[in-house]
């Protein structure tokens, strides 16, 4: 049964390297072709995988954590064809890290210089990073509905970021379709807006699919953000927020339920800490006698706030000039990202929330040993397994950051390189710092560097459990 959903997911996977293709012939690239052989084999292999006739269609927990892990790196596998074939001359190692990257919305790149890359592979990395976004399985139990009865909600949990997921509908395949629903219309309102600007059409899709996705691919060597102009800072900040906001919030806001957007903790704390966060960096700004404009401390700052704790990672061409408060302001942000259920990596602030509350319970029964309190989230107390699993996940974060950085460091990074890069891939933000960042890419990182950092980057955006489960005996033990 594992294999057949494989096989459907590999057959969606081909439909959509259609995009790129179309992209091609309407460039006229002699790429474009070979992209239909990149779609044909992996619509060959998802079809034979569909043909398998399973003894049982039933999927419980562990079938579906394995699923999920799976499907992730098969795709990805898949997905890495075209910049194999199409003109981008990669390597293997280079090419699945690219995919990876592209899937899980971190926006690391290999990719040295973007102005001879052709137009459909360019295409193709913002359309792998607008299908992670929301998630591979997420799309698959929208478009068969038959999954409700196979597992669904098992996938659904394994895959969607927060602590706890609620149905929005009676059926899991009617929640996703919900999902699907306002992302896809949020995308489709981007794009329009980014096409009234001075950018291009294919500009404005690639910018709308990777900015929707909280993704951050770019498009050009030179940031035609800046192009663009204010109106198109604008845009992409609200639009950035948007990815970060909990997409079911979003969906109960279209439904005309504003009760629920209004009082929901978590998307009142993202506001306050964007608030915070831009406060800082206006300050920082002023410091460093860097204002040139009223532009340097009112659309910038909010901008690269919005950007980097929603995890796009978009930065200003100036960001290295900010100074080392603006660096821990971005480490910060990093950390922490946006809402749980968006489109965003980090540890989510729907955590924070939970250990920030749970710590000053925890300071006033130390004058009060005797009282009895709780965790309240949305005005409702918080079980006691839910704030273990919190505090479990978030040490388990910071493990994950501190053992990746110290395998890079032992590969031969810098140790402030190899820390920082360990953050951004977990984080799913993409940022690199000086190897990595303003002084190169990750190209300049060792082959096995670029696995592990695939993998953490796997791990971040399947919220480590689903991942690293896998890893542990009793995971395979009945």
């Amino acid at each position: 049964m594992l294999l057949r959903v494989i096989g459907w997911l590999l057959t969606i996977e081909a439909f959509f390297m259609l995009i790129p293709f179309v992209v091609g012939l309407v460039f006229n690239e002699h790429s474009a072709w070979k992209f239909l052989i990149c779609m044909g084999g992996t619509a060959i292999c998802g079809a034979g995988l569909m043909s398998l006739k399973p003894k049982s269609r039933d999927m419980g927990k562990r079938e579906a954590i394995l699923l999920t892990g799976l499907i992730w790196v098969i795709l990805s596998f898949a997905g890495m064809t075209p910049f194999l074939f199409c003109g981008t001359h990669l390597s293997v190692t280079d090419a699945f890290f690219e995919t990876m990257s592209g899937f899980t919305t971190t926006g690391a790149t290999v990719l040295n210089t973007l102005d001879n890359v052709p137009k459909s592979i360019l295409m193709w990395r913002c359309v792998v990073q607008w299908i992670g976004g929301l998630g591979i399985i997420l799309f698959t139990l929208a478009v068969l509905p038959m999954l409700n009865y196979q597992g669904g909600m098992q996938l659904f949990n394994a895959e969607v970021t927060g602590i706890t997921h609620d149905k929005l509908r009676p059926r899991v395949s009617f929640t996703a379709q919900s999902l699907w629903f306002v992302y896809i219309g949020l995308t489709t309102l981007l794009i329009l807006l980014l096409c009234l600007s001075r950018m291009s059409i294919f500009d404005s899709i690639c910018y709308g699919l990777s900015t929707m996705s909280t993704g951050g691919f770019s498009n050009s060597d030179i940031s035609v953000i800046e192009e663009g102009g204010i109106y198109v800072k604008i845009v992409l900040t609200i639009f950035m927020f948007l990815g970060g906001v909990n997409f079911a919030l979003i969906f109960k806001a279209c439904m005309g339920d504003f009760k629920s957007t209004l009082h929901n903790d978590a998307l009142r704390w993202y506001l306050g800490i964007i608030l915070v966060c831009y406060l800082l960096l206006c300050l920082n700004i002023l410091i460093r006698g860097l204002f040139h404009g009223i532009a340097d401390i009112t659309i910038d700052p909010l901008f690269q706030a919005v950007s980097i704790l929603s995890s796009t990672g978009l930065t200003e061409p100036d960001f290295k000039d900010w100074g080392p408060l603006a660096v821990i302001v971005l480490v910060v942000m990093m950390f922490m990202g946006a809402c749980a259920g968006s489109t965003s990596g980090g540890a989510k602030i729907d955590r924070f929330i939970i250990l920030f509350k749970f710590l000053k319970n925890e300071f006033y029964k130390m004058m009060h040993p005797n009282s009895v309190t709780t965790v309240t989230i949305n005005g409702k107390g918080t079980p006691s397994w839910i704030v273990m699993k919190t505090l479990a996940f978030l040490f388990l974060f910071v493990i994950v950051i501190a053992l990746g950085g110290t395998f890079l460091v032992l590969l031969g990074l810098p140790l402030k390189d190899s820390f920082f890069v360990a953050l951004s891939a977990v984080a799913n933000t993409g940022i690199g710092t000086d190897i990595t960042g303003l002084a190169g890419n990750y190209a300049l990182v060792p082959a096995v560097g670029k696995w592990v950092i695939a993998f953490i980057m796997l791990v971040g955006r399947l919220e480590l459990y689903t991942v690293l489960l896998l890893f542990t005996p009793s995971f395979w033990k009945k």
